[in-house]
């Protein structure tokens, strides 16, 4: 979209302010999806199928996600059956879990694998506290980026005398509420989930 033309055709309009803050939410809301997905897969004290999120399967001549190839079940809290569709992939599918860095150990009576999630050791969560952290900070740093890209955004906007002073800085305002509302959610999130990860079960 090329910015800064008159507005003649409504093809080639630019940016209005309220567009620049809609596409900035839109962004942020992607950021909080994808962080709840990332920390999904993290491990906790208890089982839980997102832990498999990660993994992909050598099948069919192809990667595919293991809930593509069975359905994955939580019968126990520190347990997990994973049942093929396909029994010919079980050994496929067990492999993946062992080569992941999820420190598992399946074994299959040939038609099921099971997946017991063993009891996680201080120094473990430790470990998965500070991924946590590391994955948390990177999703503040895409938001920062977005309200970065937004500013720069507005600027020409008022650069190209397209809006005044005063929208221009209520807009940049706009944009800091907005960022930190994100960032606020990000840190909550964080914080739920370090909590499920310190505690013992």
């Amino acid at each position: 979209m090329k910015q800064g033309q008159p507005n003649t055709s409504s093809s080639a309009q630019p940016l209005t302010v309220k567009d620049v803050e809609s596409q900035a939410r839109t962004k942020m809301e992607k950021v909080i999806s994808d962080l709840q997905h990332e920390m999904a897969s993290i491990r906790t004290g208890r089982a839980s199928i997102n832990l498999f999120d990660g993994i992909l399967v050598e099948a069919y001549g192809s990667q595919m996600p293991i809930n593509h190839l069975a359905t994955l079940h939580v019968p126990e809290p520190n347990l997990v059956t994973i049942q093929p569709y396909d029994v010919s992939q079980i050994g496929a599918i067990e492999k993946a879990i062992r080569a992941s860095d999820l420190g598992l150990n399946p074994s299959n009576d040939g038609k099921i694998i099971r997946v017991p999630i063993p009891a996680l050791t201080e120094e473990r969560r430790k470990e998965l506290v500070k991924h946590l952290h590391h994955v948390a900070e990177e999703h503040r740093v895409a938001v920062r980026n977005i309200r970065r890209d937004s500013n720069e955004a507005v600027k020409k906007l008022y650069k190209d005398k397209l809006i005044s002073e005063d929208d221009e800085r209520r807009a940049l305002d706009e944009i800091q509420k907005l960022t930190d509302s994100y960032i606020a959610k990000i840190d909550q999130l964080a914080k739920v989930k370090e909590k499920d990860i310190l505690e013992v079960k």
